[in-house]
């Protein structure tokens, strides 16, 4: 049984859930999806990543995978903040912004994540998508940390664009956060 693979190798997501592939083949019989990815699967031209997610082969793309585990989804937390350079720690795991709270390792990479109340999830101001990847923006990572942290060392605070922060704040309504964000924002204007 023949199926337009090349769909998927020519996409720019590393990672493909069940509903994907069906989307890029443009079936919505289910068996015949099925079928497809069993055939794929035993040529090699797709890898298993786990029940219902594949990759075009093992060097998919660990932080797409993160944001497409469980959905809604977003990277945040402190893998942002790393990136950002606003936390010099070092973390081997990629956190996740999610409707549960969970702890799982596929192909030698922890995923964690993090459950944040489901009207903060699924609004997507200051989350982007990035090649198939939802992730949040740093000022977005440095709120969800706060919202689920009363209290939180930040190794710098200078790459963070505090309008976007004080036009984020309010979607967490959240009176104690408000407090630690200004008291966090006085300190960093304060130098």
């Amino acid at each position: 049984m023949k199926k337009p693979i090349a769909a998927v190798l020519k996409s720019k997501q590393t990672v493909f859930t069940f509903k994907d592939i069906s989307l890029l083949w443009g079936l919505t019989d289910k068996k015949s999806v099925i079928a497809g990815i069993h055939y794929y699967l035993k040529t090699g031209s797709l890898y298993p990543i786990r029940r219902g997610i594949y990759a075009k082969d093992k060097d998919y793309d660990k932080v797409e995978l993160a944001s497409r585990i469980y959905t809604p989804a977003y990277v945040s937390f402190e893998t942002i903040m790393a990136r950002s350079g606003m936390i010099f720690q070092y973390y081997s795991q990629i956190f996740v912004a999610s409707y549960l709270t969970r702890e799982i390792r596929i192909n030698g990479q922890t995923y964690v994540y993090r459950k944040i109340k489901s009207s903060i999830l699924t609004e997507g101001t200051g989350v982007v998508n990035q090649d198939g990847s939802a992730i949040a923006t740093k000022e977005r990572a440095f709120l969800d940390i706060i919202y689920i942290n009363t209290d939180y060392h930040f190794d710098n605070l200078g790459p963070l664009d505090w309008d976007k922060v004080f036009d984020i704040l309010p979607l967490y309504s959240n009176k104690r956060m408000t407090k630690k964000v200004h008291q966090f924002y006085d300190d960093f204007k304060a130098g």
